[in-house]
């Protein structure tokens, strides 16, 4: 996989280069320092993170966040990971009304209950206050990468900056395309002094190991036909 954002590798061939980062990193670097996924955006998971978003189980929310546990010890922690505090990628006032609860917050409780559960120290603190969603955007689906960072410039602002500052950040969200909304938030955050940020998700959307699995027929619950926000 790539070292920075996680993507997996079509080819163990890609390994042989020296930076070990996909085309896309090497590019164009994101804002955050490194990201991981539990499992790719296919088959049985991807069902199970659309029921979440649409559904309003908020039990199966938290159910799902101890799945993150299994992908904790992956993140590229680097000298600098000391004391993290887990940050859910925040709704817009207005979506969070909508659907009537935010599906990262959930994943966050459910990754620290996990981790309360594994380790003998206590678990990481969730800020969920730390940073906020200012501008409501469009749904990111069947947008360019370039579209996507675009979209999201400026939505996000951090609340907290004196709390923030030097503190190893780790971002919780259920879906990573591209990795624009992580790093939207990333840039956010290091504007505001944070030392590192890294990125944990439940799955990790790709094109080159697409789901040829029919997916459910309630899937576009929003009636919009939206596959992923």
């Amino acid at each position: 996989m790539c070292t920075r954002c996680g993507l997996p590798f079509a080819s163990v061939h890609a390994l042989d280069s020296s930076l070990g980062e996909c085309r896309a990193c090497r590019q164009d670097e994101p804002a955050f320092h490194g990201a991981r996924a539990f499992g790719l955006f296919t088959g049985k998971l991807r069902q199970v993170v659309l029921r979440l978003k649409y559904s309003g189980d908020a039990r199966l929310g938290r159910r799902l966040g101890e799945l993150l546990e299994l992908a904790w010890a992956a993140l590229p922690r680097g000298t600098d990971f000391s004391s993290p505090v887990i940050v859910p990628v925040p709704l817009h006032p207005s979506r969070r009304r909508e659907r009537g609860f935010n599906q990262s917050d959930l994943l966050a409780e459910g990754l620290v209950r996990a981790l309360g559960k594994q380790q003998d120290a206590a678990p990481p603190a969730v800020a969920k206050a730390w940073l906020a969603r200012q501008r409501a955007t469009p749904p990111q689906t069947g947008l360019s990468v370039a579209a996507r960072r675009e979209n999201l410039r400026g939505a996000f602002i951090v609340t907290e900056p004196d709390e923030v500052r030097g503190r190893t950040i780790v971002l919780i969200d259920d879906v990573m395309t591209t990795g624009a909304t992580i790093s939207a938030c990333a840039r956010a955050l290091k504007r505001a002094g944070a030392a590192l940020v890294l990125g944990l998700t439940l799955a990790r959307a790709t094109p080159q190991f697409p789901d040829l699995t029919p997916p459910p027929a309630d899937n576009a619950v929003d009636g919009l036909d939206r596959d992923s926000t």
